[in-house]
């Protein structure tokens, strides 16, 4: 073949895969009420969108006030901003504890609605008169969507859906004990593959379909009829023994149930059996976990004879005078074999254990697909000063990268009653991000709980705290162990290429409790985003290569400083026995040195990507000292000098500098109903990464992406009276480049 053949070939071959590349079909992203009733296609992939938590935490890695009323800015004594974002997403979840900041402003896309609680109206006596509390307006909250304190022991809990399509905020009214989190998704603009348009929220009643569905939790949830196989078998295990319950070959299938029935004496020996599942003729099981833990409890003793122990959403425990029943209802797809397994592992013979799988056919694009995982953590002796990691992905099955979705938790917290272990916070970091994309106020509220749920147990679709009590009330052993669960079934995480999933072990990572969890989440093994470029904004070389320009950029400065962790060095003293000394300042984050600029205009620069792209991801480092960073971003083809399209509003609210409003009296006093006292915090953590995402419609097919960002001033104040300590400016250190692809 001549040259120019070959070269008309490559470029007919290269036509193509761009073509080809512009014309698959992404899994479509069920959004609003329809990701509750489409829950079933949660292991497909989820290309061009992100999930983030956001909380009232303390911003310096501490826990003042248990992580409550750190606010971003105040506009009003009764509008004080917890969260703030822009471009298209969707609000997922909201929990608050009690009803501490009600009334709660719902702005979206800039028009104002109230949410109030029903003790809002007489705070200080409400644990006296309210036996029963509701989210108003009440048609708009309805319970399963919602659950108050009366409820949860000690929590307002929301998983109505609140979609935006240009942005968001939450501002609570009053200041104390204005803790929260919240969960939302965000997406590119102009982003087409959705269940339906994203459009601003419309203040209509939930989906009453939605409503029956959650308030079907623990019952049957599997789909019925003709295309359902079900396998019904009795087996029994005897001591370290390992059994086959089923293997599955031949067409690609989905198991829709797993339902194990027990003798009651049994119940607590059957709960630490292992269960094993292999996909596809694996090298290593992707689920390999105690059957209690993954089951949503921390072990199957139930002295009080409740009904229920779990009475989650995709997963239950419950019981009867004979018998414990129970079911997993995970989605579970597999393509050509899965094997599942009973092992034994304490010398003990457990019979007779009834079984039940449930398999349909799966229909789909196996591509776009994920394996279910469950995945077991052990951690006798948390490090001190260190978060406690219950999943890296990179360390699964052999290592990654996987992509997917990270779907909840159940794990234990104490096996002592002792409670305060709880202090903990979620930090959830995602694709070798340095800032995490979740940051909770503590695990009990990851959990669902407030007030260490009164040391009461509580169980409701989403989350709970199945069984434990405190040193004090507990009858045996195992009263003292305690453990939460948390599923994630709108408000779930996707990632491209990593997770890591890690708790705090008490407040300031200082409890040395015995922790184990499962996390559950779906993976394929191969990445969804993958890196096609970097760029030091304040490296000669690469401001060259990048073809950089910023006629308004101030001169790099060095900035040495931390990213947002957790406390600087241990607050207590810790005895040191060869010294017979005190360690009173044990470093535990040392700060990074880099350097960074800011600029007052716009800046323009070019970046590499995979033309085969399906969307990109931008990240970029920054310094967080400048308040309310804010830029319009401008793209265009960087080989062919097109128009330019603009992408949206990379935003990021807030500052190092916060402040801090906790009137005197505290809850339930005249304290509930006194105006802010705002103090400002100041933290040393300064370095900073965010995301901003870019729909595949305009960057499909390019290689060369010309970037252009046009600061947004803000003069936003901290609180009237007060400024922020620097001027708004928009900062810039590194850019890092992820294509989203097919697996």
């Amino acid at each position: 073949m001549s040259t120019s053949s070959f070269l008309k070939t490559l470029l007919v071959f290269i036509f193509a895969k761009n073509l080809a590349a512009q014309t698959v079909t992404l899994p479509t992203i069920p959004i609003g009420t329809d990701a509750y009733l489409q829950w079933d296609r949660i292991f497909y992939q989820r290309i061009g969108m992100r999930a983030y938590m956001r909380s009232t935490y303390d911003r310096e890695g501490n826990n003042r006030a248990a992580d409550a009323s750190h606010f971003l800015y105040q506009e009003a004594d009764d509008f004080n901003v917890s969260l703030d974002v822009k471009n298209p997403g969707v609000l997922y979840f909201v929990r608050t504890n009690h009803f501490h900041g009600s009334p709660w402003h719902y702005e979206v896309d800039g028009s104002d609605f109230l949410v109030r609680e029903t003790a809002t109206a007489d705070p200080i006596d409400a644990k006296k008169k309210y036996t029963k509390t509701e989210f108003l307006p009440q048609n708009l909250f309805p319970y399963p969507l919602t659950w108050t304190w009366a409820t949860t022991k000690g929590a307002d809990l929301m998983w109505v859906p609140i979609p935006f399509a240009q942005s968001l905020r939450l501002a609570y009214s009053r200041t104390l004990y204005g803790t929260g989190y919240y969960i939302y998704h965000s997406f590119g603009k102009g982003i087409q593959h959705l269940s339906r348009p994203l459009s601003a929220w419309s203040q209509t009643a939930p989906d009453p379909k939605v409503l029956k569905l959650i308030n079907a939790s623990g019952s049957d949830l599997a789909p019925k009829g003709d295309s359902v196989k079900i396998l019904k078998k009795t087996v029994s295990l005897k001591p370290n023994q390992t059994v086959e319950l089923a293997a599955f070959s031949g067409s690609a299938q989905t198991i829709r149930a797993l339902e194990f029935k027990i003798p009651l004496a049994q119940a607590l020996d059957f709960g630490k059996c292992r269960l094993r599942i292999t996909w596809d003729r694996r090298w290593a099981p992707s689920v390999d976990v105690p059957l209690d833990l993954f089951y949503g409890a921390g072990h199957l003793h139930n002295p009080q004879k409740k009904e229920y122990l779990v009475k989650g959403f995709p997963l239950s425990i419950r019981y009867d005078a004979q018998s414990v029943y129970l079911a997993c209802y995970w989605p579970m797809p597999f393509f050509k074999h899965a094997r599942l397994e009973l092992q034994e592992r304490q010398g003990k013979s457990v019979a007779p254990i009834q079984y039940t799988i449930k398999t349909v056919p799966f229909r789909g694009d196996s591509r776009l697909a994920a394996y279910f995982h469950a995945t077991y953590s052990d951690i006798p002796a948390p490090v001190l000063g260190q978060d406690m990691t219950f999943l890296d992905t990179d360390q699964a099955e052999g290592g990654g990268p996987w992509s997917g979705n990270f779907v909840g938790m159940s794990w234990v917290f104490s096996r002592q009653g002792r409670l305060n272990t709880l202090e903990g916070d979620p930090r959830f970091f995602f694709d070798d991000s340095k800032t995490p994309q979740a940051w909770g106020t503590g695990s009990e509220e990851w959990g669902g709980g407030g007030d260490y749920w009164g040391g009461e147990n509580m169980t409701i679709p989403f989350a709970g705290h199945p069984v434990g009590t405190t040193e004090k009330t507990a009858k045996s052993s195992l009263d003292l162990i305690n453990s939460a669960y948390r599923f994630l079934i709108a408000d779930y995480f996707p990632f491209g290429k990593r997770a890591v999933i890690r708790l705090e072990h008490g407040a300031q990572n200082s409890e040395d409790e015995h922790y184990s969890g499962v996390t559950y989440w779906y993976g394929a093994p191969v990445a969804t985003l993958k890196l096609t470029d970097e760029f030091n904004v304040c490296n000669a070389a690469d401001q060259v290569a990048h073809q950089y320009h910023s006629p308004t950029a101030e001169a790099p400065y060095p900035l040495v400083s931390r990213y947002e962790l957790g406390p600087d060095t241990d607050i207590r003293s810790h005895f040191i026995p060869k010294t017979r000394s005190y360690n009173t300042s044990r470093l535990y984050f040392p700060a990074e040195s880099d350097s960074v600029r800011i600029m007052k205009g716009s800046s323009r620069f070019v970046v590499d990507l995979d033309s085969l792209n399906l969307g990109v991801l931008l990240r970029r480092k920054f310094d967080y000292l400048y308040p309310n960073q804010q830029a319009r971003v401008w793209i265009r083809d960087g080989r062919r000098n097109t128009d330019w399209q603009e992408a949206g509003t990379w935003y990021t609210a807030g500052s190092n500098t916060c402040y801090f409003s906790y009137p005197p009296g505290g809850p339930f006093s005249k304290g509930e109903l006194a105006q802010s006292t705002p103090v400002v915090i100041t933290s040393n953590r300064r370095w900073r990464e965010e995301e901003f995402l870019i729909d595949r419609q305009l960057t499909s097919g390019i290689s060369k992406l010309e970037i252009r960002l046009e600061w947004i001033p803000d003069a936003k104040p901290l609180f009237a009276g007060k400024a922020f300590p620097a001027s708004s400016a928009w900062s810039e250190a590194r850019y890092w480049v992820y294509c989203y692809q097919l697996p």
